[in-house]
């Protein structure tokens, strides 16, 4: 089982996706997004496998949730650099998580 101090070692904040666009180069279909999260965390990359249910274009504007400390990974030649998190239903799809009203980017979760 996971310890209280297990969940304390995740930093996780909300963050407003400012680009989005296909991961050309992905196996798994994929969305490659630039994400702000504030002053403290700055602007990362993410490549998010969520094309079951979005289209880079509506991601735009949109707020994430995010494990911002993390170390990157190379996704088909993309540095990810957070990991973008949803409930996964099935495999293959996912819903995001998302604040259900908006909050400063780099906003913490607890």
């Amino acid at each position: 089982m996971a310890t209280i101090e297990d969940f304390l070692k995740l930093d996780m904040r909300v963050g407003t996706v400012l680009t989005a666009e296909p991961l050309a180069k992905a196996k798994v279909p994929a969305i490659a997004m630039t994400i702000d999260f504030g002053e403290e965390i700055g602007v990362k990359q993410s490549s998010a496998q969520i094309t079951a249910r979005y289209e880079p274009e509506q991601m735009i504007g949109q707020q994430v949730t995010a494990v911002v400390n993390f170390p990157p990974r190379k996704v088909a030649g993309f540095k990810s650099e957070v990991l973008v998190i949803g409930a996964v239903p099935e495999k293959g799809d996912v819903v995001l998580l998302t604040p259900d009203q908006p909050v400063l980017n780099g906003t913490p979760v607890a």
